[in-house]
């Protein structure tokens, strides 16, 4: 099916700027001869709005996040977990723009969407339900994930080896999360999402967290059903903090990016990635330039704090990062300069975001030319697409095993 694209307007102009690709190997471009192996570690569901409110117990229906109207018709958003409800401004997309609202509401949709933008599979995670941790009632959060599981896989099981979609779990009911990490498992789902924080809200040393021994029932669970674990941003706190004056960027790179690097810190630092050493585990849509000095600066506290520092580990922070952690970004330059120096190449992975603005759908191949000029051609394979083939087994196409570093991945 052919797919038809808007050309973009002003505000979207500047997703057209690309120096090519001349000299390199092989190809971002979905119609190339020699194009790469692509996956996108992040793509986001269109669920429909009933999903939760047909699917929950009648007991939950009046907390569910939605949309309420105020006395004077203006709509607010109504999440639990989040501040006051939120005005929601009558904006008027268009273009490309109004493209991404509209895009992705059914399999064959996006299988098209993501071909024509070079993409050969597509981890998927929730998009309304990015929600479903927003309350510090456990249950009610099962509950929620148990009915997003259903649904999605229900919507995208016989597409599960282009659309894979992250069983949603909620971590602090414990015993109703593994039980529902073994369902999932068994159904096939390839990966699982947990919240960047297991209790939402702001910072509470009180609060149960991944670093600690309560938690290790969970580790063992997921080892045991061989599942990579993801952390999604947006899914531990209140991502929208801050309020008026510049709130759209702030809210983005503090309140909603950078608390992302709490889970992976937990986990490296605490000896979680220690004791359960084939638990691979990763943030996702936070971007990359922040591990380099993320994993060192845990290094050096474990060093230079060392009379503080409990457990003693057999190795460094950053070693269990390298080992078992990744991280995926859209377009993180910075980040990209700083991979091969710091030895994180096969610790990156690719996405384009699709259908979300922070992406690069529908010019995906203009972003890749743009950022990854000053890779090697394998380095750009293994971070477009190997390495998320190897962490959430994938099946690589048969027109890409002639190239000689696919078909080393794709005989694993």
């Amino acid at each position: 099916m052919s797919v038809v694209i808007p050309i973009p307007d002003s505000n979207n102009e500047w997703r057209l700027d690309s120096p090519g690709s001349n000299g390199w190997d092989r190809s971002p471009r979905p119609s190339a001869e020699n194009k790469y192996f692509m996956v996108s570690t992040d793509g986001h569901a269109q669920e429909p709005k009933d999903l939760w409110s047909t699917r929950v117990d009648l007991k939950y229906r009046d907390r569910l996040p939605g949309v309420i109207i105020g006395s004077g018709g203006q709509k607010f958003q109504k999440t639990e977990g989040f501040r006051t409800p939120l005005k929601l401004n009558d904006i008027q997309f268009g273009g490309q723009d109004k493209l991404r609202n509209k895009a992705g509401y059914t399999p064959q949709e996006r299988l098209d969407d993501l071909t024509a933008d070079g993409v050969d599979a597509e981890i998927i995670f929730p998009n309304k339900g990015l929600t479903m941790w927003a309350t510090q009632d456990a249950e009610f959060s099962h509950a929620m994930c148990v009915a997003y599981n259903n649904w999605a896989w229900e919507t995208f099981g016989e597409y599960n080896d282009r659309l894979m979609p992250m069983a949603c779990i909620a971590p602090a009911t414990l015993v109703d999360a593994i039980a529902e990490i073994e369902r999932c498992a068994s159904l096939g789902f390839k990966g699982l999402q947990l919240p960047s924080k297991p209790i939402w809200g702001a910072p509470d040393h009180e609060a149960l967290n991944y670093n600690l021994r309560e938690f290790d029932p969970l580790w063992k669970c997921i080892t045991e059903v061989d599942l990579p674990v993801t952390f999604h941003i947006s899914t531990g706190r209140d991502p929208r903090t801050s309020r008026s004056r510049g709130g759209a960027i702030i809210n983005y790179a503090v309140h909603s990016l950078a608390q992302n690097m709490e889970p992976i810190a937990n986990i490296c630092a605490s000896g979680v990635a220690e004791q359960f050493p084939t638990l691979r585990f990763g943030s996702v849509e936070a971007g990359i330039g922040w591990v380099p000095w993320a994993i060192q600066a845990m290094d050096e506290a474990y060093l230079k704090h060392h009379m503080f520092v409990r457990p003693k580990l057999e190795l460094l922070p950053s070693e269990y990062f390298k080992r078992q952690g990744f991280a995926t970004f859209q377009e993180d330059a910075a980040g990209l300069d700083l991979a091969t120096e710091h030895g994180l190449i096969n610790n990156f992975m690719w996405a384009n975001d699709y259908p979300h603005h922070e992406g690069s759908w529908p010019h995906s191949a203009e972003a890749i030319e743009r950022s990854m000029g000053n890779l090697t051609d394998t380095n750009r394979a293994k971070i477009l697409g190997l390495n998320a083939a190897e962490v959430f087994r994938i099946s690589i196409p048969e027109q890409f095993m002639d190239q000689p570093d696919v078909a080393v991945v794709g005989s694993r």
